[in-house]
């Protein structure tokens, strides 16, 4: 994504960044209240922008831009200081030259493919040792019968695992929060299995052996949470 209020300063950094095989321009702004209303169905990787600008100025849009990396090009040097402590990838002082931009490019680049990608997958302790739990493949976690310290990791397919010894408190840490959400005192389910629920009762994608779907409580303590799982807009 590409702001600059001057037009022609605009189109110049756009040519370039055409010629930069790196970088794939989705869209140009001339103007940041523009640009602004257009960030919720915009998707981008990197921003290069101006910093003086009517209205706003780019380091206030850059508050904005959470996550995203961004490259500051400005005719004015005092704004250095702010533009990194923005955490911004580089840098380029106007007029921009195409090797400077191709230099901070390279920097975004370099970040870009470094940064973590999120796990898919947790290591814990197992009755079996130490064992690998893929969150798309849990259904549901319960409490043990036979110990309470332990907890069984219940699969979409049906197969299961003994975790040894550890808390919900200390398994939600490793869970994905967007993904999981405890749903008593005994249980923990994966929202991806979840069909329908009642006040006190959550029915399920996933079966018994007889074909019946399975079937979690719902307690009245945890209701709120998961009602604002399953429902946000409530």
């Amino acid at each position: 994504m590409l702001l600059d209020d001057e037009i022609p300063g605009l189109t110049y950094l756009k040519m370039l960044c055409d010629q930069l095989p790196e970088l794939d321009v989705i869209k140009a702004f001339d103007n940041p209240q523009t640009f602004i209303s257009k960030l919720p169905e915009t998707d981008f990787d990197l921003c290069i922008l101006d910093i003086e600008m009517p209205s706003l100025n780019g380091l206030q849009v850059a508050n904005l831009l959470k996550g995203k990396l961004i490259i500051f090009t400005t005719a004015y040097k005092e704004y250095a200081a702010d533009a990194y402590d923005l955490d911004a990838v580089d840098y380029v002082r106007k007029p921009v030259q195409k090797d400077r931009l191709q230099q901070a490019v390279n920097k975004a680049m370099a970040r870009y493919t470094s940064k973590e990608q999120p796990r898919d997958f947790v290591q814990l302790n197992s009755d079996k040792g130490k064992a690998l739990l893929y969150f798309n493949q849990v259904g549901y976690i319960k409490t043990s019968d036979t110990d309470s310290r332990d907890k069984v990791a219940v699969f979409i397919d049906g197969s299961s695992t003994v975790l040894k010894n550890i808390s919900f408190e200390n398994l939600l840490k490793t869970l994905p929060v967007s993904q999981f959400c405890r749903i008593s005192k005994r249980e923990v389910v994966s929202m991806k299995i979840v069909n329908a629920y009642s006040y006190n009762e959550i029915t399920t994608s996933m079966t018994t052996a007889n074909g019946q779907p399975v079937k979690l409580a719902l307690s009245e303590s945890y209701r709120p949470d998961f009602i604002r799982f399953a429902d946000p807009v409530l």
